[in-house]
């Protein structure tokens, strides 16, 4: 018998472990996690594969580390962005974990570096932004390098390993709830884990299985927004005025014609632009490195979109726009900004006369219009158009446009500040995977603040 146990090592997972940790050293914690231990973790595709052969369980989103282990290590500083944990407590109350995890991200190796802390370096980028409609949230980053970020996350691993049980390379088939009480979690070789708490950290990828299990058990949702786009990508000079002092620039811009909110998301300056692998279906991501450089900086384009009743399946619809892009490209799509704009698909040969290419050479040159709804594409459209009065060259008809990105976000189970559901007593939701959090920081706070509750119960 557990006193807790932890579903995904993923940020949210295991801060919730270091926590509980130092707040109980001797309960008993066990965390489960579907991936490998992070030194084993590996992805086909960054060791020489052409094409992604939709590994089984994708290495880059699964394994100790979860999603964030091969990204680029942001971590931004401020409740403004990444996250809905202002929902169950105060602004001030999120800054506080915030602060809090970050002392534990350095103390862990993290590196000193923070962009964008002084307002008055980037205000000038701040007024033509708002003169071209756009709306620039002030978001410090501290920036790891996915080298770095591995490295931080395996001191973390190595810190806890004698401290709790890790299980590695076996998923939670389903929760255990008698009574309206969670007791447990059975694993998919069907050994039964008693627990007294259960926390539920799936990360993106195991949202789908998260949603279901929320819906066997009669758990209340809320519908969260849906998120689907394009990878963007051009030539690192447009965006070095604003990279150099941002490194990630925030930006929101509300499209003239519908009136959707589309942002830019994981800006990765000199990165490269990568193939995810959600159970079968291929996404598009990006990644940035702290002493490997490329010529391209890359950053998505999320268009926000949230349904009304009786739409109840955020992520079906996620992973249906993006099943057209597989179905069309046998993988991942990319374009030429101004094939898109004359109403032609893309060719290897228009890719090759570009000024411009692409770091993920196994994309297959295509057309968006056939896989974006006219709605989320003419709203991205129209914010590459904002984009380029405060970075001239974002719209340039050589800039690529990768499709389709999509964030996996559960519809979000009713919870108490605790984060403990309403419906079942004991079981906590935390993450990204559970729709609490959408970026590294939030996810380790909400792990903070999920075991603090725990503790003091």
């Amino acid at each position: 018998m557990y006193n807790v146990a932890i579903v995904g090592a993923g940020p949210a997972g295991i801060f919730t472990a270091l926590e509980i940790t130092k707040l109980k050293p001797d309960w008993k914690v066990v965390l489960i996690e579907k991936g490998s231990k992070i030194e084993k973790r590996v992805c086909l595709l960054r060791e020489g594969y052409k094409n992604c052969p939709s590994c089984k369980t994708c290495g880059l989103l699964c394994g100790w580390g979860g999603a964030g282990a091969f990204s680029d290590g942001k971590l931004t500083l401020t409740p403004d962005v990444g996250g809905h944990l202002v929902d169950y407590m105060s602004f001030k109350d999120v800054e506080n974990l915030i602060q809090y995890c970050d002392d534990i991200y350095l103390e862990h190796g993290a590196t000193e570096v923070v962009y964008g802390r002084n307002k008055a370096e980037f205000a000038d980028i701040e007024r033509a932004a708002t003169l071209a409609e756009l709306k620039l949230v002030h978001s410090p980053v501290r920036h790891l390098g996915t080298e770095k970020s591995l490295h931080v996350l395996k001191h973390m691993q190595d810190f806890l390993d004698d401290k709790i049980k890790i299980i590695n390379n076996l998923t939670v088939k389903e929760l255990n709830v008698k009574d309206n009480v969670v007791t447990g979690v059975t694993l998919s070789n069907n050994e039964v884990i008693d627990a007294e708490y259960v926390v539920v950290a799936p990360g993106r990828e195991g949202a789908d299985w998260f949603s279901k299990e929320l819906l066997k058990n009669g758990v209340d949702v809320i519908n969260n927004a849906v998120d689907v786009g394009v990878r963007v990508e051009l030539p690192a000079a447009v965006m070095e005025p604003i990279t150099s002092r941002l490194y990630e620039s925030k930006l929101i811009y509300y499209s003239p014609t519908f009136g959707d909110e589309v942002r830019t998301f994981c800006m990765n300056p000199n990165g490269e632009v990568v193939s995810e692998n959600y159970n079968g279906i291929q996404t598009v991501n990006g990644h940035s490195y702290a002493d490997k450089k490329t010529q391209n900086t890359n950053f998505a384009l999320l268009v926000s979109k949230k349904f009304t009743e009786p739409f109840k399946e955020p992520i079906k619809y996620g992973q249906h726009v993006a099943s057209l892009a597989n179905m069309l490209s046998g993988g991942i799509l990319v374009q030429r900004f101004g094939d898109l704009l004359d109403g032609k698909r893309s060719t290897p040969d228009r890719i090759k006369e570009s000024i411009l290419q692409p770091t993920l050479e196994c994309a297959t040159p295509g057309d968006l219009s056939l896989v974006l709804p006219y709605r989320q594409l003419l709203s991205i459209i129209e914010m590459l158009y904002a984009l380029d009065k405060i970075a001239p060259g974002v719209a340039s008809r050589y800039t690529l446009l990768y499709g389709v990105e999509v964030k996996f976000y559960s519809a979000r189970p009713k919870l108490t500040n605790e984060l403990e559901t309403k419906d079942i007593k004991n079981l906590f939701a935390i993450g990204d995977g559970a729709g609490v959090t959408r970026g590294l920081m939030q996810a380790s706070a909400s792990g903070v603040h999920c075991a603090r509750v725990i503790a003091e119960r």
